[in-house]
């Protein structure tokens, strides 16, 4: 056996994460002003039944995961009901029967999206191919709902973060200021993107589960220059939705050079949005989300406004792969159904992201958001009804795709998210590293929203009664 199959989870993660660790005071590395942030992503629980202390040793495990374990024990083979629910996910999709996944992303694909990422290998500079990514650009326009010829929407191999670098790299300068509202985890890290870049990231903070009130964020404005504010549309690790429309015409009014940045990582598709009549510069998103393709996409759409930010900078771009310096002729070419070259695209990608906004905007956009939001009302009763609380108290503050749910007392993320998986289910564990060992994020977009024959929805609210009564919880 392998030296790297004997590790651990912990050993693997202190592995992956020593490039964090701060310099030593005996350092002679001058390049840090100050240490890195933290990790701030928990230990995936999904896939683990039990936690490991910073020695790799096995946390004692609840009575709660003691009965879970027992019951396992006990279902050596399938029950009839749990087989015929698996034929019956045969029959609505060619993929393999596998447990429904209802993460914050990525989420579940439908058929046709992932049968566009077997088309044949093709040149990316052949006509064929550059029709296909002119016409994904143009689709791009709909569904951020604008129409300005001088706004640009960009597609680049990558993640959503490579959405925060973009913004860092092109749109603010070393020792410029940039304003970011908290609602979790995301916040810390576009603030810390934004300072690896040179930038000044000024924070404002609200409670977990709330937003920066509007009369907050006028008063930092009048305070100082802002050259951009930056907002999380839905935080993945809070579940916390941030009102856009409000947000922007404060700025525009405001302070009205500023940018408005949007992360719509987990929006986008599945959220309003107007970019156009909000008024926003730049809308940041990823591929595998609400979106519904496989990972692997970085997309924004930008205002004309940002690009001549862009190009007025006095000095270059900070990035060589993200600059836009590089990449807009290369977008307005492709647009143009013009064949042109700076790095090389994934054709497959760009195949199934044809095929999911083409099934996106076969619909009225009103009527996706409409379902996103019927969808999360059901799931958002049933948490109530069980007698629990999400992390966003307020409904206006509750995404409509996905909702992060605080666990009953005692009870851990270990403790359900495994019993959840034998349901059929998969659940992600906590992510905000405050409260990371009190809540779970039920994940629901795409097309275990849109898609009527698929019972992913009340599946999973159906998995979430069952495992929180075995473990003892009564509503």
């Amino acid at each position: 056996m392998s030296s790297r199959a004997k590790s651990s989870p912990t050993s693997r993660l202190k592995l992956f994460s020593k490039h964090l660790n701060s310099p030593s005071p005996t350092s002679t590395s001058t390049f840090l002003e100050k240490p890195f942030l933290e990790l701030n992503t928990p230990f995936s629980t999904e896939r683990s039944a039990h936690w490991e202390d910073e020695q790799g040793k096995i946390i004692r495990k609840s009575k709660f995961q003691e009965k879970i374990e027992e019951k396992t024990k006990e279902e050596a083979t399938q029950t009839e009901q749990e087989q015929s629910e698996r034929k019956q996910s045969a029959k609505m999709s060619k993929q393999a029967p596998h447990a429904a996944l209802m993460i914050p992303g990525p989420i579940e694909f439908d058929d046709a999206v992932l049968e566009s990422m077997s088309h044949y290998s093709e040149s990316h500079v052949g006509q064929p191919f550059v029709n296909t990514f002119g016409e994904v650009l143009s689709n791009l326009r709909k569904l951020f709902q604008t129409t300005d010829p001088s706004a640009q929407p960009f597609i680049l191999s990558g993640s959503g973060t490579l959405g925060w670098d973009q913004v860092a790299a092109n749109l603010i300068e070393p020792g410029e200021e940039a304003l970011v509202l908290h609602t979790g985890y995301f916040a810390d890290s576009f603030a810390d993107c934004l300072e690896t870049y040179g930038a000044k990231a000024t924070q404002i903070k609200a409670p977990i589960g709330d937003r920066p009130q509007l009369d907050e964020v006028e008063k930092a404005l009048k305070e100082k220059k802002y050259k951009l504010v930056t907002v999380t549309h839905v935080d993945t690790s809070t579940g916390v939705l941030s009102e856009l429309k409000a947000l922007s015409e404060l700025v525009h009014r405001v302070s009205p050079e500023t940018l408005v940045i949007v992360d719509g990582v987990c929006s986008v598709g599945g959220e309003e949005i107007k970019f156009d009549e909000w008024g926003l510069d730049v809308v940041l998103t990823a591929s595998q989300k609400a979106i519904g393709v496989p990972a692997g996409l970085s997309i924004l759409m930008v205002s004309g406004r940002a690009i001549e930010v862009f190009k007025n900078r006095k000095t270059r771009p900070t990035s060589y792969f993200g600059s836009w310096k590089n990449w807009l002729p290369i977008m307005q070419n492709y647009e143009a159904k013009k064949a042109s070259y700076f790095a090389t695209p994934s054709p497959q990608l760009i195949h199934a992201l044809h095929t999911s906004l083409n099934q996106i905007l076969s619909k009225p956009l009103d009527q996706r958001f409409s379902d996103h939001k019927a969808a999360s009302d059901k799931i958002k009763k049933a948490v109530s009804d069980l007698g629990l609380k999400q992390l966003a108290t307020k409904r206006e503050n509750q995404a409509n795709t996905m909702t992060a749910i605080y666990l009953p007392d005692g009870v851990s993320p270990p403790d359900v998210l495994p019993s959840l998986m034998k349901k059929g289910i998969i659940f992600a564990g906590g992510l905000h590293k405050e409260i990371a060992s009190k809540y779970i994020r039920f994940g629901h977009m795409g097309v275990s929203v849109t898609d009527s024959q698929r019972k992913d929805i009340t599946k999973g609210i159906d998995a979430l009664k069952e495992s929180l009564s075995e473990v003892g919880y009564k509503a």
